[in-house]
């Protein structure tokens, strides 16, 4: 399916889904379907009577475990988590939606600091339809406004990776991600009832390496903050060109991924060529419904476009828990690790626990901390990296929700953070630095 054909469909079908969040329905042409089991984290809208709902409780487009399993890409996190989504049922198609929208301010100190208002997020849809033969095709398109904010980001001190002009690299700013996120399809086959294998393809699409991508984890898809952590965790979770095979088992399973290592150019609205020219591999396990692990390598082939000639290797290794609190409130945590590996057999380490504590339908509180290993904030002296330093950062923000429709929140939110740096770095930052965003979102699930 060509990449326009699948943003048509899906896009169009979103926008449907979301126009009937906003607007009263007349409920005489729609049967409602029935609640779902909150762990399995199915929210199923109204559906037209003359689609049909699966016979069976719904699970992964993957393999026999609850959607809720499910995070970016073919990644897994605890089965107590949430699978927020607007379902409805189009002929043999089941489809899903949901849209997070961030107007945020930022503001870091600092010399190397700076003040930006910005918009981030994502829309996101899936399509899926089962087949009798137990056979499963399934796919997915993810928006986001990212490239709106410009091609420098915003900024947000420590951070460094990829580049704004194609010249020089951004360095205490987070680059924009591509207005395509995602567009990918993968089928399975259920093997039984506890094994299935299961293909996936993307463009751009995200390959077995780490933990879920920021955006998608519980424990941070509140914070409109990146984490400085993102180079070595998940920034794979763009890349123009992925095939990925899986096999599960129960609670566990294996996958390898080729893809293109190459990040994503300075233009955010395209689509990059494709290449497969990288590899990964990925083991993960969800011993009981609370928490999920993960351990990964990955062989990448030139990421950096400013540095051509360099490869890398990645190592990651992560737990979430994820617990749920009463009927609607959860609390998730994660504990990552990730090092990176040139072609010159130097390692750089990075180390990141975040947390986010939703009681209740109206607050969640979120906090993370963070250091790494990095030789990119100062430049060598005839260019490319220098000096390697080790840094540190923790914030700690809440949002207060208002639910002003049944599917649509509105959001307040505030985050503060600190920056530890090491005393040769303290004249070009102005001692140790903090910054804060404050952020108005729009919550459609």
């Amino acid at each position: 399916m060509a990449p326009h054909t699948l943003v048509g469909a899906l896009a169009g079908v979103s926008l449907l889904a979301l126009a009937q969040v906003a607007t009263a329905q007349d409920h005489s042409h729609h049967s409602a379907a029935p609640a779902a089991d909150p762990h399995a984290g199915h929210d199923m809208a109204d559906m037209p009577a003359a689609s049909h709902a699966p016979a069976h409780a719904m699970t992964s487009p993957y393999g026999p475990w609850p959607m809720s399993r499910d995070a970016s890409g073919t990644s897994w996190q605890p089965d107590s988590g949430e699978h927020a989504g607007i379902h409805t049922v189009r002929g043999d198609w089941t489809v899903m939606t949901h849209a997070l929208l961030n107007l945020t301010y930022d503001t870091q100190s600092g010399p190397r600091g700076g003040d930006k208002t910005f918009v981030s997020g994502m829309l996101m849809s899936t399509a899926r339809r089962d087949f009798d033969d137990g056979s499963t095709l399934n796919l997915r398109a993810m928006l986001s406004p990212d490239p709106l904010m410009g091609k420098s980001g915003y900024p947000l001190l420590l951070a460094a990776g990829e580049t704004a002009n194609g010249v020089d690299p951004l360095v205490d700013r987070q680059h924009p991600h591509d207005f395509f996120m995602e567009l990918s399809a993968s089928y399975s086959k259920r093997l039984s009832d506890k094994d299935s294998l299961y293909g996936y393809i993307g463009l751009p699409g995200e390959p077995a390496f780490g933990p879920p991508a920021f955006m998608h984890r519980m424990s941070a898809m509140d914070s409109p903050e990146a984490p400085i952590t993102h180079h070595w965790l998940d920034s794979t979770h763009i890349v123009f060109g992925v095939t990925t095979l899986g096999w599960a088992h129960d609670r566990f399973k294996i996958e390898t991924s080729a893809f293109k290592g190459r990040e994503p150019d300075e233009e955010r609205w395209g689509i990059d060529k494709p290449k497969l020219d990288s590899w990964s591999v990925r083991g993960s396990w969800n011993p009981t419904a609370d928490w999920s692990f993960q351990a990964s390598y990955a062989d990448v082939s030139a990421p950096e476009q400013l540095e051509p000639d360099e490869d890398e290797t990645k190592w990651s290794a992560s737990a979430i828990h994820t617990r749920r609190l009463g009927e609607t409130g959860w609390w998730s945590s994660t504990l990552a690790w990730g090092r990176k590996t040139n072609s010159h057999d130097e390692s750089k380490d990075g180390w990141l626990l975040e947390s986010a504590v939703h009681p209740n339908d109206r607050w969640t509180v979120f906090a993370r901390a963070e250091w790494i290993e990095t030789d990119e904030l100062v430049p060598g002296d005839h260019g490319g990296h220098g000096p390697l330093y080790t840094v540190g950062k923790a914030s700690l923000g809440a949002v207060r929700d208002w639910r002003i429709a049944p599917r649509v929140r509105l959001g307040l939110g505030a985050l503060y953070a600190v920056n530890r740096v090491p005393d040769a770095l303290e004249p070009i930052y102005g001692g140790d630095p903090d910054g804060g965003m404050i952020f108005m979102r729009l919550k459609i699930d």
